[in-house]
């Protein structure tokens, strides 16, 4: 998925994200970095310990251990992870799908910034968490406005005229985020919104 073009991102490059039907749309690769509107309604809901997937420079994985919430972040680039342990979080080059240490004792799982996408498959990525979490654990999600369609897209990284492998990424609508999460072994969905972000607690 993302490699050399995401790690220039996080060292300040502009990014776009590249659609197959030639949309691009610009990265807001600042917001990996310092906390923003609508994090705190997540972190108020993170118990250790929390699993931070796809957690890019670490901002809320650092900012759970500031708090005393014991959290790993796992990404899939070596320079979001090396961000992350500067800053003082724990992080592990890690795929969620791979051999997550701790599997089946998180008690809260995050994705964050819409990476309920991972992977473009959005009920294979809740199946996985629902095995990395705790019975009775929860995972926080970010998705997107129930007037969004729920698709999945072949996208690709671009800074200029070089860019990345095509991969799949999926978007989820918080119109659908309950019937996804009662077919991934979630039974019960809280959803709420804050500061214009859409956020949902499976459980």
């Amino acid at each position: 998925m993302m490699g050399q073009l995401y790690a220039d991102a996080l060292g300040g490059a502009i990014t776009e994200l590249e659609y197959v039907d030639g949309r691009r749309v610009a990265l807001e690769a600042a917001r990996w970095f310092d906390l923003i509107d609508g994090d705190e309604a997540l972190l108020e809901r993170c118990a250790s310990p929390t699993l931070d997937i796809g957690s890019g420079p670490g901002r809320l994985t650092v900012a759970l251990t500031r708090r005393g919430v014991r959290a790993l972040g796992i990404d899939i680039t070596p320079r979001a992870v090396a961000l992350t342990r500067r800053a003082g979080g724990f992080a592990l080059l890690r795929d969620v799908f791979d051999e997550v240490p701790g599997s089946g004792q998180w008690t809260t799982a995050l994705l964050a910034d819409g990476n309920i996408g991972i992977g473009g498959h959005p009920e294979a990525l809740l199946r996985r968490v629902r095995q990395l979490v705790r019975p009775g654990g929860t995972v926080l999600a970010e998705v997107a406005s129930p007037d969004t369609r729920s698709r999945v897209d072949r996208v690709r990284l671009r800074i200029g005229s070089r860019a990345e492998d095509w991969f799949g990424w999926a978007t989820v609508s918080m119109s659908d985020i309950e019937r996804l999460a009662h077919a991934s072994g979630f039974p019960e969905v809280e959803r709420w919104t804050a500061h214009g972000r859409w956020l949902a607690c499976l459980s």
